[in-house]
């Protein structure tokens, strides 16, 4: 009996150019397939993330996917959510209502939208709302401690740095620029230590651009382990999503939109908006995404 094969695509997230965002591996009609065989799937991928179509559970929502990492499953993710939506309109999929999509995945329910600026474009750009997050200070004694691992002298700790994790945890940290964070060469052994005395998994480094520069802000996400893996990510809707969160609880917010910059250092080139939505106490987290690979997947 031949090998089952369903639809497969591999999209580049926030970027409209290819290979200048975060590749993601999207399998369609995954029903069959349990967490064990996804797994294998994911690490054979070897990308950062790999996402699994399957038939939701909640009446509310238009699809439920499953998200696993090279190491593990994660109840939430914010590039996969993005490149998940993209993969799956641009299969042919109808919206049940036009210019929203519900998503069911770990954390529940997660809702997004076609940007205004982009509805009835060919290809809009979609944005996530970001779920609610559980904050937590950094306790004063171990900022030391992470000057030393960042090796930095440049954090600026009247921004308290805070573990923010909205299904997808990161340690989040302001620098004084963008310079000083794309300058940070951090020493790994005593990053991860950091993280996870914590609980997260990795730090999402920031700072401000010049008034003139590229984005408002810069970003690199530094993974220490456990669910992230090792390494630099690319682009990182999850982190934004965190930071987005943070600012606004530091009443730091540089108005009701911004942008960031992220991959600069990997020769990437992320592009992530921000939407503070006060009406309805929602951040929309959004980019545009691109498909780079397009055709089916033989299952084991």
């Amino acid at each position: 009996m031949p090998a089952p094969i369903v639809r497969f695509k591999q999209v580049d997230v926030f970027t409209s150019v290819p290979f200048k965002g975060n590749p993601l591996a999207v399998v369609f009609d995954a029903d069959s397939l349990d967490a064990h065989q996804m797994q294998a799937i994911a690490h054979w991928t070897n990308l950062s993330e790999t996402t699994f179509l399957v038939k939701p559970t909640d009446p509310a929502a238009d699809y439920h996917v499953r998200i696993f990492t090279t190491e593990g499953e994660l109840p939430f993710a914010g590039h996969p959510t993005l490149g998940t939506a993209h993969a799956l309109l641009e299969s042919g999929y109808q919206p049940r209502q036009a210019g929203k999509l519900v998503q069911q995945c770990g954390v529940g329910l997660v809702e997004l939208k076609a940007l205004p600026e982009t509805t009835g474009a060919s290809q809009p750009r979609w944005a996530f709302a970001a779920p609610p997050a559980r904050v937590t200070p950094l306790a004063e004694d171990r900022y030391a401690a992470l000057s030393t691992a960042l090796r930095s002298d440049a954090i600026d700790f009247s921004a308290a740095p805070c573990a923010v994790d909205n299904g997808a945890p990161w340690l989040v940290v302001r620098v004084n620029s963008a310079r000083a964070c794309l300058a940070l060469e951090p020493d790994a052994a005593a990053l991860a230590e950091i993280a996870h005395s914590v609980g997260t998994h990795g730090l999402a480094v920031y700072g401000p651009h010049e008034a003139d520069g590229p984005a408002t802000f810069e970003v690199r996400c530094l993974m220490a382990g456990g669910g992230f893996g090792f390494g630099e990510d690319p682009v990182t809707g999850s982190a934004n999503a965190a930071l987005a969160g943070l600012l606004s609880a530091q009443q730091l917010r540089p108005g009701s939109h911004y942008t960031v910059r992220q991959g600069t250092a990997l020769g990437r080139a992320g592009q992530v908006s921000v939407h503070y939505d006060d009406a309805s106490n929602k951040t929309w987290i959004g980019g545009p995404s691109v498909t780079i690979v397009d055709g089916s997947f033989r299952l084991p």
